[in-house]
């Protein structure tokens, strides 16, 4: 079976995918593999003499958004209680954000926005700063190898990489800072000088508040699945008709269904239902474990892209989505997935692939440099924007105008964080 993925038609690109048969020339391993060391490394050590040396690692659990986490302790109606499905404790995704805070001898400090929470900060503290105070920040890829070795034998995954994540992209900011130069032309530039914002909306206040702005481009948080049964799946079609006549035929819509449509049947027939609502992709609606699954859903669904990746972790794990075929959106996020260094290397993959690249919350300034520098990548997912934010999120938000992201020229990251900041928003 080919089959062509056609892009948005505001965008033009060369490539047409065959789904079935692009990886019978390609190693993704192997293609992994050539991504070693890069120049610009060996050129932003030699430029920066004397050496810089690590002497602090510091980590602060935040809130985020400002916001207080979902309560350490939940109250169930029963062991039935779909809410037990839907509960996510206090260290995943925003509500589980650290921030990295690493000082060199020379003055530079570098943020790094990471995931975990007091978990992720006791795997930094007790763990990974062994392995960091002393040592020269510019290694930044000898580095992440190191780290992410000495974690193999229990974090392959999941917090461990998280805490990682914050770690790494706090030596890239120190590296653009060193070098007084924005993370994305460390990457090797801009594809564009802006880029479209795809808003993320948990209600129709943020559709109307994106629409106003000018944003084209909107993603719907899918709030029911299996659990709710044949009426939640009406339910969410007659919203989703709802919404696809609110922001006009004209506009993208996507949906993020959260893992709550976790049953291949229930899938197939739902993206069946949703035909006439033409979806750009459906994100997340299966297990991130169900490979197989996800191998279906790809080579069966022909009206709508499947993307995931959110909760995949490193280039290795994207291997693998990528050898089974199993989406056709990749969407790796910098700040839970191995920081820099592993999701441009997921870039590269997808770029070698075919595949879409849109990283989740792209729109963040530890997001947007991937964003901007992949030819894979067309629009940047919100981040703070028309949303609820605090001092701290805004802090990491990227400039914004008219429905586009534009770059920070800062050297680094070009976040005005600061530890102060930081300690207003700690975690309790």
């Amino acid at each position: 079976m080919q089959r062509r993925l056609e892009r948005h038609p505001l965008f033009v690109y060369d490539e047409v995918m065959n789904r079935r048969h692009f990886l019978q020339s390609l190693s993704v391993v192997g293609a992994a593999a050539t991504l070693g060391r890069p120049g610009f490394l060996r050129a932003a050590e030699a430029a920066a003499q004397p050496k810089l040396k690590i002497v602090s690692v510091e980590t602060y659990p935040v809130r985020l958004n400002g916001r207080p986490g979902p309560a350490t302790v939940p109250k169930f109606d029963s062991d039935f209680d779909p809410r037990r499905w839907r509960y996510r404790g206090p260290f995943a995704q925003l509500v589980g954000a650290v921030v990295v805070v690493i000082k060199t001898d020379q003055g530079i400090t570098g943020f790094g926005l990471g995931a975990g929470g007091s978990v992720a900060a006791e795997i930094i503290r007790g763990h990974l700063s062994h392995l960091l105070i002393g040592t020269n920040p510019l290694n930044v890829e000898l580095l992440w190898e190191q780290l992410y070795t000495s974690g193999e034998a229990y974090g392959r995954r999941g917090v461990f990489v998280m805490a990682l994540s914050g770690v790494d992209n706090a030596l890239w900011d120190i590296l653009g800072k060193a070098t007084g130069q924005p993370v994305y032309r460390l990457l090797g530039g801009t594809t564009k000088e802006k880029i479209p914002i795809y808003q993320t909306a948990l209600n129709d206040a943020m559709f109307e508040a994106g629409l106003k702005q000018g944003v084209k481009h909107f993603k719907a948080s899918i709030q029911e699945g299996v659990a709710e049964g044949r009426d939640g799946m009406k339910r969410t079609i007659q919203r989703l008709e709802g919404l696809r006549q609110k922001i006009g035929p004209e506009n993208s819509l996507m949906i993020d269904c959260n893992s709550r449509w976790n049953d291949l049947e229930y899938t197939l027939e739902m993206a069946r239902r949703l035909e006439p609502v033409k979806l750009y992709c459906i994100e997340e609606p299966l297990s991130p474990d169900n490979l197989t699954g996800y191998e279906r859903l790809v080579r069966e669904i022909s009206s709508t892209r499947i993307a995931s990746g959110e909760h995949e972790y490193t280039h290795h794990g994207f291997a693998e989505l990528i050898r089974h075929q199993a989406v056709d959106v990749l969407q790796p996020d910098v700040t839970w997935c191995g920081g820099v260094t592993a999701v441009r290397k997921v870039a590269a993959m997808a770029a070698e692939h075919g595949l879409e690249f849109t990283p989740h919350r792209g729109g963040s300034l530890f997001g947007l440099p991937l964003c901007l520098s992949s030819t894979q990548c067309q629009w940047a997912e919100s981040f703070g924007t028309n949303e609820p934010s605090s001092e701290l999120m805004a802090a990491m938000m990227s400039p914004y105008r008219d429905g586009f992201y534009f770059p920070s020229e800062q050297p680094g990251f070009g976040t005005t964080l600061t530890e102060e900041m930081i300690k207003r928003h700690l975690v309790a």
